[in-house]
């Protein structure tokens, strides 16, 4: 193995240029921007950042394009790059300016990564704090409305957020005068832009030679060497993939899914792109977006009857493609059964896409010649298994413990039991309600029963769906005690309580703007009166009138809780 260094603007240009490249076993790009900035961090401040593996093949391998913008070359041999993709991804793509190619519902599209540089930076490093690195919301299946959800004034977030050297850029930030665009800085020698901005007399501010400076080491950034180990071009492929899995399992690990996929293309040549096409087609026929490690699992499912991957590399090639057949067989049958038979129509109302693993499984194992009976007590169980979150806790432990049971000739109820030995009940109960958010199977169940009630919007008489377009009539999650009231009426509250979802309704982007911050006192009894109490009821909410001009919240949320646990207790048992 050869040992190399080199600079990160020379490993930049050469996959710009095409003289590194992909190979078909690598995962997708995958880092989220607070990642890239706490990459350019650690080059600052001239930190170790790890080496760059490579492998310059003597025979023709199968690759995969990067997530950003390179050329082809087709005049020299590629070096593959083995490990350091997404530093080098990420590099390319500030040091460039070009946006990051990624799949989403499963089509290609792209996102700028955009990292501010803080010219008045403490000298001190100071570790990212929780207010600018709260986690990325969960998915929810709807937007939220748009009551301000702010804890903090703005003054205050600012002040701690001018402690750090990088941050992710926001609007707001790109404002102010000493945060300065690190792209910008990186593709011009010139600092008069970035003083012009900072407010900064050229000739007499003492503050310009300290800019300047910081300005000059973060365009060092371009000298950072990596060290490069370049494996030996007689080296097999087969050997070079047992060598990116032993890497790749060690430190920060890949997901077993992306080990997998290594290990079937190795094996399997081109089988990525049939994957990736599979994909694209399922969101674009049946609405559901999956990444393709999912596909890829549910081939292991149709071939080996459990989930792991660990049996993946004694499969051979024919296993493999008679499987890979039987899993879009059985793959296609699961989705049309969720639309059809639950009205589940996006991987949005999912707590966990390992449901449609064993539903797939369950029709597989039938050969696809199921009674009404059989229908019926999967149903419950589908909606029993999303509602209470089946797969929050140990997910591949127990979707092996359900294939078990289909496996070894188990019925439905079997998998009902399982919920049952898992939770203690099966009815739900208010206490088990009390608090869960817009992230919760209890809210995705009460979408899916208020929608069985062909529940509307209160103004369009619009009947909910996640399927709406345009911003006049997409569906969003309504507070029905607005959050900015009950933050000035209720100071006591805590947020789960504020979001707790008996406190939220499903209307319309436009019709959730007109009430606004109304309380619900002002604007519930007009509803009651123009379209009578189905419009309120279809979505569990009290119409004595009692409630509906109540000011008093927890006694309006016990009520509806309690509305909201019956409907949920007839759905699951129906």
């Amino acid at each position: 193995m050869a040992k190399q260094e080199m600079k990160v603007s020379e490993l930049v240009a050469y996959l710009e240029n095409g003289y590194i490249q992909k190979p078909e076993m690598q995962r997708e790009y995958v880092w989220q921007a607070p990642r890239v900035r706490d990459l350019l961090d650690s080059l600052y401040r001239n930190y170790p950042s790890g080496t760059i593996l490579l492998w310059e093949a003597d025979e023709l391998v199968p690759t995969d394009e990067f997530a950003i913008k390179t050329q082809k070359n087709e005049t020299r041999k590629p070096l593959l790059l083995l490990d350091g993709q997404q530093r080098l991804t990420s590099l390319s793509s500030v040091l460039r300016g070009e946006p990051i190619i990624v799949r989403k519902k499963g089509k290609k599209t792209t996102k700028q990564i955009e990292i501010l540089f803080n010219l008045e930076h403490p000298e001190d490093l100071v570790t990212p704090s929780e207010i600018e690195d709260m986690p990325a919301p969960s998915i929810k299946i709807l937007e939220n409305d748009d009551d301000d959800d702010d804890d903090d004034d703005d003054e205050s977030i600012l002040q701690r957020l001018n402690q750090f050297t990088f941050i992710v850029g926001t609007p707001q930030l790109k404002a102010i005068k000493h945060w300065v665009n690190v792209t910008e800085v990186f593709q011009t020698h010139n600092d008069a832009p970035f003083m012009e901005k900072a407010g900064l007399d050229l000739i007499k501010d003492p503050l310009y030679v300290k800019y300047s400076q910081r300005l000059q080491k973060l365009r060092s950034i371009k000298d950072y060497v990596y060290r490069l180990d370049v494996l030996e071009s007689k080296l097999s492929y087969e050997e070079v993939t047992e060598i990116f899995i032993r890497v790749n399992s060690s430190g920060v690990k890949l997901k077993s899914a992306d080990l997998a996929l290594a290990q079937i293309t190795a094996k399997w040549r081109n089988s990525l792109i049939l994957f990736q096409d599979y994909q694209e087609q399922v969101y674009e026929e049946q609405g559901f977006e999956f990444d393709v490690g999912f596909f890829v699992r549910n081939m292991v499912i149709s071939i080996t009857d459990q989930s792991k991957f660990r049996t993946v590399g004694s499969i051979s090639i024919e296993k493999l493609q008679a499987g890979w057949q039987d899993s879009k067989r059985s793959m296609s049958f699961a989705l049309n059964f969720l639309k059809s038979n639950i009205k589940i129509d996006s991987h949005i109302l999912l707590t966990s896409p390992f449901i449609v693993h064993t539903i797939a499984y369950w029709a597989h194992s039938k050969k696809y010649k199921i009674s009404d009976s059989e229908v019926k007590a999967m149903k419950r169980w589908i909606l029993l298994a999303n509602t209470k979150s089946r797969y929050s806790m140990s997910p591949e432990t127990l979707l092996d413990q359900d294939l078990a049971t289909l496996r070894d000739g188990g019925s439905e109820e079997d998998l009902i039991e399982k919920i049952n030995l898992q939770f203690g009940r099966l009815e739900i109960t208010d206490s088990e309600v009390t608090a869960k958010t817009s992230s919760s199977g209890y809210f995705k169940a009460m979408f899916l029963a208020f929608k069985e009630d062909q529940a509307k919007d209160w103004a369009t008489n619009l009947e909910i769906s996640t399927k709406h377009s345009g911003a006049e009539d997409k569906l969003q999650f309504h507070h029905i005690f607005p959050k900015a009231f009950l933050k000035d009426n209720y100071s006591h509250l805590t947020k789960r309580q504020i979001n707790d979802i008996a406190n939220l309704a499903f209307i319309s982007g436009t019709t959730n703007r007109k009430i606004s911050s109304k309380p619900p006192m002002k604007y519930l009894p007009k509803i009651f009166t123009d379209q009578n109490y189905d419009a309120l009821k279809d979505q569990a909410i009290p119409t004595d009138l009692s409630f509906l001009g109540s000011e008093d919240y927890e006694k309006f949320i016990q009520k509806r809780r309690e509305l909201i646990v019956k409907r949920l207790n007839q759905l699951l048992s129906s």
